[in-house]
């Protein structure tokens, strides 16, 4: 059923419109040929998505900064896997990931055409906890940048999401209200309860059909958003 009187979308980027994982792994590939390391990458990945995961809850708790984010994740894994490396080799792969995570810009499937559907009716934005470096570079180089009216990234505030504060600057910024805005994300902590939380609407991106409240709207595939919107 479509959703009457919302004037704004707010799109969460990684895991959302910018396959994360896959331009992830295209970094990590070349990063270890271009620095000598003979490892397996998908037993690599295995256990960096998990560990990846548990500093970005941790960052965005306010328990760590971007640089002890940044190392400890590869060290964590590298450690999991057995893999002995020098601490000066971690840091450049970690300076070397971000410096290649962009050369690849893989978007989910029909990103594009639903951000060209939602564009001609609605003001899109950019509500992102990514480091607005980074974030800056996936937008431009993914030919996405010119559908958002806004972009908002943790580092801006100080905050990440779920908390009030980067929602209600988000939407202040936009110049809008949380009456007319919907959040779409795949985070459900971060997205979906943090927008709940201030009482703003939300459609989870449930990709991998996570079980969620039955009252929340879910879809799997970005394209299903024209049932709602």
């Amino acid at each position: 059923m479509k959703i009457k009187g919302i004037t704004d979308v707010f799109f969460d980027l990684d895991h959302t419109l910018w396959d994360f994982d896959k331009n992830s792994a295209l970094a990590f590939d070349k990063i270890f040929k271009i620095n000598q390391i003979e490892i397996d990458l998908d037993d690599f990945l295995v256990h960096y998505k998990a560990i990846n995961l548990q500093y970005w809850k941790l960052y965005r708790d306010e328990k760590i900064d971007k640089d002890v984010l940044r190392f400890g994740r590869l060290n964590d894994t590298f450690s999991a896997l057995n893999h002995i490396i020098e601490k000066e080799l971690i840091q450049k792969l970690s300076t070397d990931y971000i410096t290649y995570l962009t050369d690849n810009n893989y978007l989910y499937e029909d990103a594009i055409t639903i951000l060209e559907y939602l564009y001609k009716s609605y003001n899109l934005h950019i509500l992102s906890n990514g480091f607005e470096e980074v974030q800056s570079k996936k937008l431009t180089k993914s030919n996405i940048l010119h559908y958002f009216k806004t972009i908002t990234n943790g580092e801006d505030i100080g905050v990440k999401k779920p908390h009030p504060q980067i929602f209600h600057y988000a939407i202040e910024k936009a110049n809008t209200s949380i009456s007319k805005s919907i959040m779409i994300g795949d985070g459900y902590e971060a997205d979906i309860v943090g927008a709940l939380n201030i009482g703003m609407d939300v459609i989870f991106f449930d990709e991998f059909q996570k079980p969620v409240d039955a009252h929340i709207k879910k879809v799997n595939n970005l394209i299903e958003i024209k049932n709602y919107l």
